[in-house]
């Protein structure tokens, strides 16, 4: 076969370029070039009445551009993450942004800096703790260490953000790892008692307690869940939300009327994703 001298320039191109990536790597942070991720895309919407909590698992050998993909899957407007490293976040934020054209602000909830959880150094480990995106700016955040976090510093933040074009007070919490069931009985108390100032309110959270748990009657005298067939039963219609087929992760509701809600299993970690869809008319 014979080439003309502009298709052999082309070729000749093309495999510079190739040995180029070879040598050099792929551009895209975390390997993505190689990890499946996509470029950046137009920027879309977010579902604005939508709203999920995940706890992300930390220390765990996911990479946040996987975590990014996850979220972006199901745009919500308010995502609620714990178990979560600042640096994680940050770069999670990014990915959303520049992955998936989907941008949001950021709150955090750290209540500890920790190098075994969130790396860094042992003189400036990383912060560790809760955080919350949204697609809507946030105003009033405040973050609360409960006296007693058990086997580990534990606690809530809040925030005031839109979801579903209204305003309405964002919970957020991490209670006390399972077997503290008296720990976190004290923590729900604390927990509730802010809670119940505000007549309209969503609490998002790893309450590490299955719904018929004595430790969460304080929660649900004033909420209910996202799921109207979950209940402070043993025989309620309540989905497992963890890779131990227990539901620890809660959408509870205060003055705000569920529409649906789903839970996704995820591979890149031990607690799946549990989102909303909400009425706050």
């Amino acid at each position: 076969m014979v080439l003309d001298r502009r298709t052999g320039a082309r070729l000749l191109a093309g495999v510079m370029l190739a040995v180029c990536v070879v040598l050099v790597g792929p551009s895209a942070p975390d390997g993505a070039l190689f990890a499946g991720a996509q470029p950046a895309v137009a920027a879309r919407d977010v579902v604005p009445n939508r709203v999920m909590t995940w706890n992300i698992c930390n220390p765990c050998e996911a990479s946040d551009v996987d975590k990014a993909a996850e979220i972006a899957a199901y745009a919500p407007q308010v995502v609620g993450l714990q178990e979560a490293c600042v640096r994680d976040v940050e770069r999670i934020r990014e990915y959303l942004e520049n992955l998936h054209g989907l941008a949001y602000h950021v709150e955090y909830g750290s209540v500890l800096r920790k190098w075994g959880r969130c790396g860094g150094t042992p003189w400036s480990p990383g912060a560790f703790g809760q955080a919350v995106l949204s697609a809507a700016p946030m105003t009033d955040p405040v973050t609360v260490e409960y006296p007693d976090g058990g086997s580990e510093d534990r606690g809530y933040m809040a925030v005031t953000t839109t979801v579903d074009g209204r305003s309405v007070r964002v919970f957020n919490t991490h209670l006390a790892q399972r077997r503290q069931e008296a720990v976190r009985a004290e923590q729900t108390r604390v927990l509730a008692a802010e809670v119940a100032r505000h007549d309209r309110a969503i609490l998002l959270g790893d309450f590490n307690a299955v719904p018929e748990a004595p430790e969460l009657s304080d929660i649900w005298a004033l909420a209910t869940d996202a799921d109207p067939q979950c209940r402070p039963s043993p025989t309620g219609g309540c989905r497992p939300t963890t890779d131990w087929h227990s539901k620890f992760d809660y959408v509870f509701l205060r003055g705000v009327v569920p529409l649906r809600h789903r839970v996704h299993p995820t591979s890149y970690s031990d607690h799946n994703l549990l989102h909303a869809d909400l009425d706050l008319s």
